[in-house]
């Protein structure tokens, strides 16, 4: 077993949750539904890897947000 760390938003109609730990992402109608089809997509995305290269760790996490001049 593996810990996830992951963040939600909310683009459009649809939550987008997103992988800390992998770079994988998914999204559902609702943010229970977000978080479950995100764990299915990152067991397939590492049900193949016997390295363990693909995952690493995360601590604390800080999610934020801030405007910038671009």
């Amino acid at each position: 077993m593996r810990s996830l760390k992951y963040v939600v938003y909310r683009e459009g109609k649809y939550f987008v949750s997103q992988c800390l730990n992998v770079d994988v992402s998914s999204f559902g109608k609702n943010i229970d539904e977000a978080v479950i089809n995100l764990k299915d997509a990152v067991e397939l995305y590492l049900k193949d890897d016997l390295t363990n290269d693909l995952y690493h760790e995360v601590g604390d996490a800080l999610i934020g947000e801030a405007i910038v001049n671009a």
